[in-house]
């Protein structure tokens, strides 16, 4: 039938397929990807796996800087993942260099998702086949995240997850975040996204499995941790069991 090979025609019972499957295209990638927003800071963790021995580890990266205050987490498709950070870029660069200030993370997720929304109307183009979390500090409102979908539909979360083990992490969040009521600390936000990492992928990981970024009151740019401070944080979650 036409309406699942084509982006614009709706279902009978009013689908979009095409941009359906672009979800499975961000889940296809076999990655799961955790943000966690704390009291001062945002932290973002994913799944590093590296396809090939002969691949430099440090090329292969889920995270990306968007602009001086904005982090990105791309869970899917590497190459969309890498055109859309690009876009990205431009959007914040431009807003920065049309207002004189740094373009605030709700702005740019606004944005993002309004360009997704364009891309699941038109027939030449295709929805990108990535899940974008966006992690920034607001001069006004604090540390800020945002998730962006393929179809466009952009909100601000408390905490989210992305990818093959969405909604089950989405469910072990929602019971954390419910036990400490979202008073979190740094080392307390960071934990907490890498113990749903593993409780949901049910493996434990090592320091080069997984890949953490994390912007702070304090320090607005993303920081990506070091396999050692991934390693200390490894250690107190299996002294805490």
């Amino acid at each position: 039938a036409g309406f699942d090979k084509h982006i614009t025609i709706f279902s009978p019972d009013g689908r979009l397929y095409q941009v359906e499957y672009a979800f499975k295209a961000a889940k296809s990638a076999g990655l799961t990807s955790i943000a966690v927003r704390g009291n001062d800071c945002v932290v973002l963790c994913i799944e590093k796996k590296v396809p090939d021995r002969m691949i430099v580890p440090e090329s292969v990266t889920h995270l990306f800087t968007v602009a001086e205050n904005i982090g990105a987490c791309m869970t899917g498709l590497l190459p969309d993942a890498r055109a859309l950070v690009t876009r990205m870029r431009n959007e914040a660069s431009e807003y920065r260099f049309k207002n004189g200030i740094q373009c605030p993370v709700n702005i740019l997720a606004n944005r993002t998702g309004d360009l997704a929304q364009v891309y699941t109307q038109q027939a030449f183009m295709r929805p990108y086949g990535v899940i974008t979390m966006l992690a920034g500090i607001d001069d006004e409102f604090g540390p800020q995240l945002y998730k962006i979908d393929p179809a466009g539909m952009f909100q601000g979360f408390k905490a989210c997850a992305a990818g093959v083990k969405e909604q089950e992490a989405t469910n072990y969040l929602e019971k954390q975040w419910k036990k400490v009521n979202g008073n979190l600390n740094r080392e307390q936000a960071i934990e907490m996204a890498i113990e749903c990492l593993q409780n949901v992928m049910a493996q434990e990981y090592k320091s080069n499995d997984i890949e953490v970024g994390i912007v702070t009151t304090d320090h607005h740019a993303l920081r990506l941790l070091s396999q050692q401070e991934i390693e200390e944080r490894l250690n107190a979650i299996a002294a805490k069991d």
